[in-house]
């Protein structure tokens, strides 16, 4: 071996020697995370706002390294915002209408859908209002407006208006109507009194205290109410959307949800 070459062989060694007292405590005081903590977001309808909140930190009491964010919205609003390509995780809408929608165009991981909750529509006023009893009020001349959510884009607007049709009153009343972007809205409205009256969820009404309930509107009068839940396919969690989305049929869960007035499937 040439005296160059030797020189070589020893400069390489003294390298690698070198890189290895340098690097190697620094490969284990910070080794490689493989993955970091999975990141959720929940895209719901409006009236699940208190159940999805309190059902959080109970299902990261198991899994205390899930990041869970919550985007809530009336159901319609929140299909729009996925089919233009938001980062949603979980889909959890108020009605069928728009999780059929999604599945129609490929959104959806196949076979997540679930029904986690029903619920009842009721038509609700200000706590001290007397002398509206039932629907046919609303044609009263004292009730100047009425909240509902827009019909095409709130599941609510929607069963309201279908209510309203069977009964026959919704074209006598149409100029009295306020409509709103979400359930909260209306029932907001009827909170401050900017309203007279409002159409909301049996759920929405149990978490205030400052609007009754006048009546609940009969069920063979809409579609069905119940809240499907789906997984979306741009999800970079799959996985952890699919263990989250298991947990809300939990019993757990289910606990929560009838604690706010929700009908178990």
């Amino acid at each position: 071996m040439s005296k160059k070459t030797k020189l070589i062989v020893l400069l390489a060694t003294a390298l690698s020697t070198l890189l290895l007292t340098i690097g190697l405590p620094s490969v284990i005081s910070h080794p490689v995370v493989a993955q970091s903590n999975p990141k959720l977001l929940v895209s719901a309808a409006a009236s699940l706002k208190e159940v999805l909140e309190e059902i959080k930190p109970l299902y990261q009491q198991s899994k205390g390294n899930i990041n869970i964010s919550y985007n809530f919205g009336s159901s319609g609003a929140l299909q729009q915002q996925i089919e233009q390509g938001a980062p949603t995780d979980i889909f959890i809408s108020a009605a069928k209408k728009q999780v059929d929608a999604l599945e129609q165009k490929g959104l959806v991981v196949t076979g997540t859908r679930n029904i986690i909750a029903k619920n009842r529509l009721v038509l609700v006023v200000p706590k001290n209002v007397v002398g509206i009893t039932s629907f046919y009020n609303l044609k009263d001349s004292n009730v100047k407006k009425i909240a509902i959510g827009e019909p095409r884009s709130v599941p609510a607007g929607e069963y309201g208006q279908q209510v309203l049709e069977k009964l026959k009153i919704w074209s006598g009343i149409k100029s009295k109507l306020v409509f709103a972007n979400n359930v909260r809205q209306v029932l907001a409205s009827v909170e401050s009194g900017n309203a007279d009256a409002g159409l909301v969820y049996k759920t929405d009404a149990k978490i205030s205290n400052q609007v009754k309930i006048v009546v609940a509107a009969d069920e063979k009068y809409h579609s069905a109410i119940i809240y499907p839940l789906v997984v979306i396919k741009r999800s970079k969690n799959v996985d952890a959307a699919k263990e989250f989305s298991q947990f809300l049929s939990s019993d757990q869960s289910k606990a929560v949800l009838k604690k706010y007035g929700f009908i178990l499937p």
